[in-house]
């Protein structure tokens, strides 16, 4: 199938492992999700250390459970990526230990206390559900299906954030300064969630023309903030006055000034070249090199059995 095949017949779950794809979407589609598996892999190793300050027994479970969903979603998405041909689980998973691999600019910076475990399990994996959802429709099959189950477990992960959230701000004075702090911390990161604006993005125009995206990051943030600045609020969080987010009475919507975000910072992530990219993917490679022992065992069982590379559903 050619390119312009590609680009004419691009719709929800149109193409799978049996098509002949051409080599520029089958390398698209690998980027795109190997960075979505790379972050699953980071936010939950960057959530971990939380489950110990849990304050609650129910929080500890409950906070257990989403780390091990989120580990769990990325072995869907390596395999959803690795059933387009290009690379293995194995290949993406070393880039990522070696620093080659990119993930998510909110899982490059680190987390210190209780208080911003919520700007991540409900303002980050909101932000994530809003994304994901659109990908439920995008043209790479293997991908759409594995946001399937995504999506319905990050729902409870975003309803377990709320309720963090919501424990917090209904708590001591201390306690609601302190979650305002980390809120006006992260609420800028959080907001550049979404990546580059349109008009900076090398790859949404492409991934747009053959389906793999339904929208532009654009988009998905300006629909982010009509949903969670209200939310915000409600939960009595202050918006901090930067970046600027203005208010559209005549279109109820919101839109912030993308100027006033720091894009010198997450370009600096983006190459993987700051302090804490530094840190959370050295955190990430002696992870996996102290569990290399298991993954040698379980290929030696595979060889030793003649069972094969396990693949994404079609």
């Amino acid at each position: 199938m050619d390119l312009e095949t590609v680009k004419e017949r691009a719709g929800p779950r149109q193409f799978a492992p049996k098509d002949d794809m051409p080599e520029e979407y089958r390398k698209a589609a690998t980027r795109m999700i190997q960075f979505h598996a790379n972050s699953e892999v980071m936010g939950g190793y960057l959530e971990k250390p939380f489950i110990r300050q849990a304050p609650s027994i129910d929080r500890k479970l409950a906070f257990s459970a989403k780390v091990q969903d989120e580990i769990g979603h990325a072995q869907l998405l390596y395999r959803a990526a690795e059933s387009l041909g290009v690379k293995t689980r194995d290949e993406m998973l070393d880039e990522l230990a070696r620093g080659d691999g990119k993930f998510l600019n909110c899982f490059h910076y680190p987390m210190e206390s209780w208080h911003e475990v919520p700007m991540i399990a409900f303002f980050v994996d909101g932000a994530a559900m809003h994304r994901q959802a659109t990908l439920k429709n995008t043209s790479w099959t293997p991908y759409a299906h594995a946001m399937d189950k995504v999506c319905f477990e990050e729902g409870f992960h975003v309803k377990h954030g709320e309720s963090m959230l919501s424990e917090l701000m209904n708590g001591s004075k201390a306690t609601q300064e302190k979650t305002q702090a980390a809120f006006e911390t992260w609420w800028p990161r959080i907001i550049q969630f979404f990546g580059p604006t349109n008009d900076k993005s090398v790859h949404n125009d492409f991934a747009q023309e053959v389906g793999l995206k339904t929208k532009s990051n654009d988009e998905l943030r300006d629909t982010f903030l009509d949903t969670y600045v209200p939310k915000a609020e409600k939960y009595g969080l202050v918006v901090p006055e930067y970046p600027r987010i203005e208010y559209d009475e005549e279109l109820d919507t919101y839109h912030v000034n993308e100027d006033d975000l720091n894009w010198d910072e997450f370009w600096t992530i983006a190459k993987n070249a700051s302090e804490g990219s530094h840190e959370q993917i050295n955190s990430r490679a002696q992870a996996q090199e102290a569990v290399e022992w298991v993954r040698e065992s379980m290929h030696g069982w595979e060889g030793a059995s003649g069972a094969g590379t396990p693949q994404a559903a079609d």
